[in-house]
Order: C-alpha cells, then sequence, then structure tokens
C-alpha cells in the first residue's frame, strides 16, 4: 500500500530532493528515524570486530596480519567507515530509508568457513566478498535480480515482512538476556533458570515498559527517547554495580559496557582498507571450492536485503499493489555494491539493515533519515567510545516495538486458504526459529512451489520462482554437496 502523496509544497530543496513532504514526513521526523536507526544499529562497531577480528586464517594470522594478538580498533574503524558511507549513499541514490552495514552471519561465514579454511589469507577472502558483490551487481544490471523480486507473490511478501517482525523480536529478546539459551532441555528459556534477575535485564525491561507507554499515548520519538533513558540507566547502573561484559560475568551486560574508559574520542585507524586479493583464493582451494562459496554467500545476500527492504517498505508505506518500493532497482544496485565494498574494505560483506524499520517506526520515510544514520556512523569513526555507551539491552526494546508494529500486517494473509496460508506460514515460522531470513524465505518459496504443483495450478507459478526454488534446494544442501565433490 503506498502512502498518499501530500498536496503540502516543498519547503527546501532538500525536502524536494527527498521528496520529504510528498512522503508525508518532515526533516524532523527524517533526522529522529535516522538516530533511531543508528542506535539499533550501532552495535555492530563492537560486534564485527568481536567475530572478524578475533579469528585467524589459514596461515594463522588475524585481520591485518599480526600473529600475536587481533587489532579490533582498526577492524572497528573499516566497520563503521564502510557502514557510513554506503547508508548515505542508499539515501541519496534510492531515497529509501534503509541502512547499511557488515552483515551478521555473512561475516561469521566469512570467519569461519571461508578464511580458517588451509593456506587462505584474510585478503583472499575478502576477495571471495568483493567477487560475491560483483556477481551480484551484474545480476541487478541484467535485470534479474529485480525481475526474481517482482516474481514473488504478494502473500509472500507480507509472509516476509511478518517474519522479520517475529524475528528481530527474537533478536532484541535475546540481545537483551530476556530470552536465552537453555543449558539443558528446551531451546530457550525466560532470562536465567526462568528468572529475570540481572540488572541489564531491568535496563532492558525499564526501556521496553516506557517504549510501550510512549508509543500508546503516540508520543513523537517514543524509541529515541526510551533508548536514551535505558541507556541513561544503564550508564548509572554500570558505575554503581561494576557489572563488566557477560563474558568475564554471566550477570553483565551482553555486548557493550555503558561506562566511558578515557577520552571519548579516538583517532581511527584505516589500514585495512584495500586489503583484498581479488583472484588468490583460486590457487589456494581451486575454481570449483570458490564458485561454491561465492554462491553460499551470494544466495544469502540476493533474498535478505529482499526481505528487508519489503519490510521496510511496508512498515513506512512506500509498497505499491504489488508489494514493491519505489526505485526497487536503485536499491538493490545500493545494496550490491555494499557486498563488493564491504571486501575492498575488509569488513566483511555489506548489507541492508533490517533494524532500519526502528526509524521508519519512528517517522523515517525517505533517505534522508539513512544519510543522517550514514553520518552518524562516520562520526562514530572518531567518537567510538561514546557509541559504546549504548548497550544491547537499551536498543533491544525498539526491536521488540518494531516487531509488533510488523505482525499487524499478518491480517492480510488469507489463513482459510491452505494453498495460500501454508508457504506463508512457514515463511514467518521458520526465520525466527532458524535464526535467519534467507531460510524463511527459502522454505516459503519451495512450499509455494509445492503446493501450487499439488493442487494443479503449476501455470500460476512464475518461472523465476523455479528458478529460485531450485537454488534454495542446492542452498539447503551445500555442505552434502561439497562433501560429495570431495571440497
Amino acid at each position: 500500500m503506498t502512502s498518499s502523496p501530500s498536496t503540502v509544497a516543498p519547503t527546501s530543496a532538500i525536502d524536494r530532493f527527498f521528496k520529504i513532504t510528498e512522503r508525508g514526513s518532515t526533516i524532523g521526523a527524517e533526522i529522529r528515524g535516522g538516530l533511531v536507526t543508528f542506535a539499533a544499529m550501532a552495535y555492530i562497531i563492537a560486534l564485527n570486530p568481536l567475530i572478524i577480528g578475533t579469528a585467524q586464517d589459514g596461515t594463522g594470522k588475524f585481520l591485518g596480519g599480526s600473529t600475536d594478538a587481533p587489532n579490533l580498533a582498526m577492524v572497528a574503524a573499516v566497520t563503521a567507515l564502510a557502514a557510513g558511507v554506503l547508508s548515505i549513499l542508499m539515501g541519496v541514490v534510492a531515497n529509501f530509508p534503509m541502512a547499511l552495514a557488515a552483515g551478521l552471519g555473512l561475516n561469521a561465514v566469512v570467519a569461519f568457513q571461508v578464511a580458517a579454511l588451509p593456506d587462505m589469507t584474510w585478503a583472499d577472502a575478502m576477495g571471495i566478498v568483493v567477487l560475491e558483490g560483483l556477481v551480484i551487481l551484474v545480476l541487478v544490471l541484467t535485470g534479474f535480480r529485480t525481475a526474481v523480486f517482482r516474481a514473488v507473490p504478494r502473500t509472500l511478501k507480507t509472509a516476509i515482512s511478518v517474519g522479520i517482525g517475529l524475528f528481530i523480536t527474537l533478536i532484541g529478546l535475546v540481545n537483551a538476556g530476556f530470552v536465552r539459551k537453555a543449558p539443558e532441555g528446551v531451546a530457550l528459556e525466560l532470562g536465567q533458570f526462568g528468572s529475570l534477575q540481572t540488572w541489564p535485564v531491568l535496563v532492558f525491561v525499564i526501556g521496553l515498559t516506557l517504549a510501550i507507554v510512549l508509543t500508546v499515548r503516540g508520543v513523537r520519538g517514543a524509541m529515541l527517547i526510551s533508548i536514551g533513558v535505558a541507556t541513561v540507566v544503564a550508564v548509572i547502573v554500570e558505575a554503581v554495580a561494576k557489572l563488566g561484559p557477560a563474558k568475564d560475568n554471566p550477570k553483565g551486560w551482553n555486548l557493550n559496557v555503558p561506562a566511558l574508559d578515557g577520552s571519548p574520542v579516538a583517532v581511527p585507524d584505516f589500514g585495512l582498507l584495500g586489503q583484498f586479493s581479488l583472484f588468490g583464493a583460486i590457487g589456494k582451494i581451486g575454481i570449483v571450492a570458490v564458485v561454491l562459496l561465492v554462491f553460499s554467500l551470494l544466495l544469502a545476500d540476493f533474498f535478505d536485503t529482499m526481505g528487508t527492504m519489503v519490510a521496510v517498505g511496508s512498515e513506512a508505506k512506500l509498497l505499491d499493489a504489488d508489494g514493491n518500493p519505489p526505485k526497487s532497482t536503485q536499491i538493490l544496485i545500493v545494496d550490491s555494491v555494499a557486498a563488493a565494498v564491504g571486501g575492498m574494505a575488509s569488513a566483511s560483506s555489506n548489507t541492508s539493515y533490517v533494524e532500519s524499520t526502528t526509524g521508519v517506526a519512528a517517522g523515517a520515510r525517505t533517505g534522508l533519515a539513512a544519510v543522517v544514520t550514514g553520518v552518524c556512523f562516520l562520526l562514530s569513526t572518531f567518537l567510538a567510545p561514546v557509541v559504546a555507551l549504548i548497550p544491547n539491552e537499551a536498543a533491544a526494546p525498539a526491536l521488540v516495538i518494531v516487531g509488533y508494529l510488523m505482525m499487524t500486517q499478518v491480517l492480510d494473509i488469507d489463513w482459510k486458504s491452505p494453498d495460500i496460508a501454508i508457504p506463508a506460514f512457514l515463511t514467518l515460522a521458520i526465520m525466527p526459529f532458524s535464526y535467519s531470513i534467507t531460510a524463511g524465505i527459502g522454505v516459503g518459496f519451495i512450499a509455494h512451489v509445492i503446493v501450487k504443483a499439488a493442487t494443479g495450478k503449476v501455470r500460476k507459478v512464475h518461472p523465476l520462482m523455479w528458478v529460485a526454488s531450485v537454488m534454495f534446494v542446492v542452498y539447503f544442501t551445500l555442505v552434502p554437496l561439497q562433501n560429495l565433490l570431495g571440497l
């Protein structure tokens, strides 16, 4: 459903360029939305270095070339730089309120499955990331990626959006420690041993309660206010209780410790820029293995972004009658370039972030919000200690509220028609249960094709849905295929 265009005349050049008034927004709302998105995404500056910065490549070296200790500051610097530049590019080129940063899940694959292969270097691994980005860019420029996106039925697009809502709700609950992996028995449990017994969880509960109250009362900036208040509470708690990180204290903070240690300003080191070898991996593991690795990264990137852009566009009411956002091709081009740029910057593949929905919920409707988020990332290269004051527990309530907002779309699915409802249900259920957007989309696609074939409606399945489903079958069986080929 597309938002109704405003009849009010633009007030400035910025307004005209980003179509702010036309989309029923204001510059203030865009700035607020951009800040909320950044607050929800800022954790990646600390988390990406912990994933790719602490892993050794096939030669025993850390990212940056050291064999003694990782240089997390260098990884954090390029992580923030790439996210800043690419988010601004998304805002300016596509005029869409969606920010980008190093992809979670993708960075783990690069660190533990690609770089760790025998004789592989970090430069070789980042070269594979660049190749994946270039291939996906070709698929966009030839129209294939856009065509696949448009071939997906509207109902499945709605299910993808709802599934992402459940997925990010689970992310928020897990990041805050409100829900944890149980030591034995059931998969998850409430808090620790079924009890909410830590100060960080209390910070989350305070933030979530405030976010709920402000949201139901229709207060503008509810997300930003709740994040700010929860962060202040977290700083006070840490100053008094000295909890430290969870890796040192089971009752500590999940990731960022809300305490300022030393100067709030740090000069970034961008020495990792350009440290990639485009074809170096071929000589180490062979062309077939490289193709399989590129395919694995590509498929996750390919469909993750599709789901994210639908979720963001739906929340912002920017989708057309077929569930497509404006400037779909430009969005996909920027996202494709982001994958390659992430490899060139040694930050791992960059991709669109579903946390952008938090900014949309706060009022963002245009690319100006993405520009604001990008500027915040660029500033964070110098203000990393200040950014680190925002703990996951303070940002997580925004993800839960957005999950609720995205869940309201579930009414648009015809639940009384099994051939429509079953693929939709599997799509939205698999995402949180498998902790993967790509897996949810893949299972939904395959189920859609099977159900249509079983009910004699094969002709109603778009040919590209068959192609995508076959690709997902290969993706889901990639490890057995690699074993079969002796890779």
